[in-house]
């Protein structure tokens, strides 16, 4: 008898991007810019996700969509901004995929908006491979996770279009090496964008901002 081996991943990547082609084209015709957030657990992504909101909504209408694996603390935050927001508790799954944002789209509506922001699971490796029909990637690395990250977790800092290196207020606390990490990353990924902000005093969130608002008006 012959073995026969079934590469699941790769039939699961494939399907996700047909979906995600939908998806893209969905948001398209809406004209709406989408941005999909990743980071690990803690980093400060809903903490950003405030930050972005109180700069940019004066501009772009903003919806949210939120991934966990449980509960719904952080959508609790972002309704309390006066954003709309849909919450997708993935009971276990390290990530968001397609099928789960074309749903979660529907819910939220998309209908003049400007920007939706998708926070990925808190998660290094699961999220950076399942494409979301997102415009760019954006990562979170929080100074007390060290600079080596990068060469731990290579596949999200090259597949990322900005980097968010947050906390940068703990810069003092820590052994964290920005020239290290620089040269890092712009090893793996040359036209990665790097923005040291800390969402605790807002030192930064405006110059990502420029560069997000940038991004949408010349999509």
């Amino acid at each position: 008898m012959v073995v026969r081996t079934l590469n699941v991943n790769e039939h699961i990547l494939s399907a996700n991007d047909m979906l995600a082609e939908n998806l893209r084209r969905k948001f398209a015709d809406s004209k709406v810019f989408v941005m999909n957030l990743m980071s690990s657990p803690g980093a400060g992504k809903t903490s950003l996700i405030l930050k972005i909101i109180e700069s940019m909504s004066p501009k772009f209408k903003i919806g949210v969509i939120e991934g966990d694996i449980a509960s719904d603390v952080d959508s609790q935050k972002i309704q309390q901004a006066n954003t709309d927001v849909v919450q997708i508790n993935t009971k276990g799954a390290c990530h968001l995929d397609a099928n789960m944002i074309l749903s979660a789209a529907d819910t939220l509506g998309l209908e003049g908006k400007g920007l939706l922001i998708i926070e990925n699971v808190g998660n290094l490796v699961c999220p950076a491979e399942f494409n979301l029909g997102e415009n760019i990637k954006v990562m979170i690395l929080s100074i007390p996770e060290g600079h080596d990250k990068p060469l731990k977790y290579p596949l999200m800092f090259t597949e990322s279009n900005a980097l968010i290196l947050n906390k940068i207020d703990l810069l003092p606390y820590t052994d964290f090496n920005m020239d290290e990490l620089r040269r890092t990353v712009l090893a793996m990924n040359p036209t990665l964008q790097i923005f040291p902000v800390s969402a605790k005093t807002g030192e930064g969130i405006q110059e990502f901002s420029g560069w997000l608002e940038n991004r949408i008006l010349g999509r």
